[in-house]
């Protein structure tokens, strides 16, 4: 029988300003990754979304990124790996206070964007992030790309992962993202995106933007939260997923 968690970037509305359709996006999926307040997000949209998550039964990670708020996370930084480190540290620990207040239990931590991006091919700030989750709670799953240097350095620290696929982005020949600024890189198509999605679970197989066949292995399916087709991505995903006998479950049910 396949498994598969199905994931969604959220909680990422700040102050005055509102992103995203977490209220109607959340009760459709298995597991949120939810701002920490450094890409986006903010005190009250944390404590919203915790709230939100634990009422819907959904599975709540943290997803800290780089202190780039203009930028949303998106923007290549230059940090040392202490300083990564405790950057993720201090954004684990944020969120689960809400967590903690809203009676729900932190259960996985990815990476944002630039931060999860560069940590796929960059071992020491791989190590970086592994060790800033190991240092707050070891039982924590590292959410990673599939085949990344990420869940390479959780497994040497020791920590629990998982292997990550996008419904919504193009991949490199190497396995990796194709960048945003690349004509090409966002699936538009939700017909393309179940379709890919549904070939990644059962073949272990995608085709890159160059026409390469690359090997993967799913344990969740990410869909941003941000894009304009969340909500419909999502929605015709869980139905692919149903229809082809796939179980959808949160991911401490499947590492």
């Amino acid at each position: 029988m396949y498994k598969i968690d199905l994931n969604c970037d959220l909680g990422e509305s700040f102050g005055a300003y509102h992103l995203g359709m977490d209220n109607e996006i959340i009760p459709l999926i298995s597991s949120a990754n939810v701002a920490c307040g450094f890409h986006a997000g903010d005190c009250n949209t944390m404590a919203k979304t915790a709230r939100l998550c634990a009422a819907s039964g959904v599975s709540v990670g943290a997803h800290p990124g780089f202190p780039d708020l203009q930028g949303f996370g998106r923007r290549n930084m230059n940090l040392s790996p202490a300083e990564v480190q405790n950057l993720v540290t201090c954004q684990v620990g944020a969120l689960y206070a809400f967590c903690r207040s809203a009676g729900v239990q932190l259960r996985h931590v990815k990476p944002h964007g630039a931060l999860y991006n560069m940590a796929a091919k960059d071992t020491a700030l791989a190590r970086a992030i592994c060790q800033g989750i190991h240092a707050f709670d070891p039982s924590l799953i590292l959410l990673g790309l599939s085949g990344s240097e990420m869940l390479r350095q959780a497994r040497a620290v020791g920590l629990p992962c998982a292997a990550e696929v996008f419904a919504d982005r193009a991949y490199e020949d190497d396995g990796t993202l194709v960048p945003r600024t690349r004509p090409g890189s966002m699936i538009t198509d939700e017909d393309e995106a179940v379709e890919r999605v549904i070939r990644m679970i059962l073949e272990h197989r995608i085709t890159s933007i160059n026409g390469k066949e690359i090997e993967i292995s799913p344990d969740s399916v990410c869909v941003h939260g941000d894009s304009e087709k969340a909500l419909l991505f999502v929605k015709k995903i869980r139905t692919a997923l149903e229809q082809n006998g796939i179980t959808i479950q949160p991911l401490h049910k499947i590492v």
